[in-house]
């Protein structure tokens, strides 16, 4: 769904808007996140250490608002009929998918973002840091390196590093 996502984003920006931007933005979307954003840099033909940084901040940039204001905004939400719903089951789906965070606490954390599988990243993973009261100054370097290394699996994968190391 990522790589069906990505490709119809540059197809609709490409040749309107600068490369770096539209990986920047796509970057910057939850569910895609780095792991759109790296898949469309290569698409695209951006210089791996550029798309990197850029997909890396695109990335990186939502978390201390998600961590700082999201549970305020829940709550919010919640009072509406409209949306209600669905920030009950947002909220039910992210505690489902915290049990190793739970469990590990910080490295369940650092393992859950890292790992670039639909579902898991940063987005989320400052959702569950949220929902369970991590507090900032411990979750934010904790998310910041899990999107660290999840840009350098993607960053393999989509620019075939692992296929010239003949792995």
């Amino acid at each position: 769904m990522t790589e069906a996502v990505t490709d119809y984003l540059v197809g609709l920006f490409q040749g309107t808007v600068p490369k770096e931007l539209i990986i920047f933005i796509i970057s910057l979307f939850p569910v895609l996140e780095l792991r759109g954003g790296m898949i469309a840099a290569k698409l695209l033909g951006v210089e791996l250490y550029k798309a990197f940084v850029i997909c890396y901040i695109g990335n990186i940039l939502p978390i201390p608002f998600i961590l700082l204001f999201i549970r305020r905004i829940f709550k919010f939400l919640k009072k509406f009929k409209a949306t209600g719903g669905i920030i009950e089951k947002l909220e039910i789906r992210s505690m489902r998918k915290s049990e190793k965070v739970k469990r590990w606490r910080n490295w369940g954390l650092l393992l859950f973002v890292a790992i670039p599988l639909p579902g898991t990243g940063g987005w989320t993973g400052a959702l569950i840091a949220a929902l369970l009261d991590i507090r900032i100054k411990t979750s934010f370097p904790i998310i910041a390196l899990g999107v660290l290394i999840a840009n350098l699996i993607m960053s393999a994968f989509s620019y075939g590093l692992l296929g010239a190391l003949g792995l």
